[in-house]
């Protein structure tokens, strides 16, 4: 994570996550140091890629929401955090083109493939779009899974109160090379989704169709 700003600010973002929310990390041996990497985590709170990105030894670019770079202050800020916009509403190719060239450097990338916040704190459909980048690239993918944050900072709330957060970093995934790209990706996102779902306190676990959550993480 060699950005200058988050090299700067990271001991003190770790010891102000330590101190106001007792996080703690899982799984870190999983993340690689070096090579094209797609992190893909749930996504609850306005923090979660600065609180993602606490452990990586890395430089991370980050794909954000097109209207934050709309907000003077902010978008000088999260440009210089390596973010670049993507439209959530329509197929995004100049944002596709970025983190293909991006991942053909070597770089990592975090994409949230939910796409906005989960509004309730469960996790919700993984969109393809992500999986599609790391099966024709052949790129591996962590997935990591964020516990705690929707109750220390649920939408509505302007700043997030005292609470547990828990990171999980969990094995890579290596796309199938055998596979056609899109049949790869819908088929990667469920099972990616199943893993980051696993991880989280049943009630935000994905929903069976009957309206009980799965215990497994995902509806088969």
């Amino acid at each position: 994570m060699r950005t200058p700003i988050l090299d700067v600010l990271r001991p003190a973002v770790r010891l102000g996550a330590r101190a106001y929310f007792g996080i703690r990390f899982e799984g870190i041996s999983h993340i690689p140091i070096s090579g094209p990497l797609l992190i893909v985590p749930n996504h609850v709170t306005y923090a979660d890629p600065v609180l993602v990105s606490i452990p990586v030894r890395r430089r991370v670019y980050y794909m954000a929401w097109d209207a934050l770079f709309r907000v003077p202050g902010l978008a000088w800020l999260i440009r210089r955090l390596r973010a670049f916009p993507v439209e959530l509403d329509a197929a995004d190719s100049r944002a596709t083109r970025e983190a293909v060239r991006l991942l053909q450097a070597g770089e990592a990338v975090m994409i949230f493939p939910e796409g906005a916040r989960s509004l309730d704190g469960r996790v919700q459909r993984f969109k393809p779009g992500a999986f599609r980048l790391a099966c024709s690239l052949g790129v591996p993918i962590l997935p990591v899974t964020i516990i705690g944050g929707h109750e220390v900072w649920p939408p509505g709330r302007a700043l997030p109160r005292r609470g547990r957060l828990r990171i999980v970093y969990h094995p890579l995934i290596v796309p199938a090379a055998d596979q056609e790209d899109k049949s790869a990706a819908r088929t990667l996102a469920p099972e990616v989704r199943r893993i980051v779902a696993a991880a989280l306190p049943r009630h935000h676990r994905p929903l069976h169709e009957g309206g009980a959550a799965d215990p497994g993480g995902l509806s088969r």
